[in-house]
């Protein structure tokens, strides 16, 4: 009589490595994959496009220990030639200092009122 196949047994995966930045880093989600469009809706592919001077907007992903005006979750303005490209879960972002951040854009907190709302 043959024996009955044995249950195969899950593997374990390793746990997923927690990412602690150093000194005043920032990593930002990039808002964009570098293509644009013309008004007219005309594709310009990132590598035919000259490095722009513009800033742009990211919403910030992990924030080192001695970043002082910046949490997670914020939105920045930045300009993207002064990050590095990095790779973290399969996902594109990009390693900012703090002084390369322009503004900072944060989420209104609950009971937090906003200017001008006084009635």
């Amino acid at each position: 009589m043959a024996k009955p196949a044995a249950a195969s047994k899950p593997r374990r995966r390793k746990p997923k490595e927690q990412v602690r930045l150093t000194g005043d880093r920032i990593v930002v989600q990039h808002p964009d994959d570098g293509e644009r469009k013309t008004r007219g809706g005309l594709l310009i592919p990132a590598t035919a496009a000259t490095a722009p001077k513009r800033c742009v907007w990211g919403e910030v992903a992990l924030v080192g220990p001695d970043v002082r005006t910046v949490r997670t979750g914020d939105r920045i303005l930045f300009l993207p030639q002064a990050g590095l490209e990095i790779e973290l879960d399969g996902r594109e972002f990009l390693l900012l200092r703090e002084r390369d951040v322009q503004a900072v854009a944060s989420p209104i907190q609950d009971g937090e009122r906003q200017p001008g709302q006084y009635l």
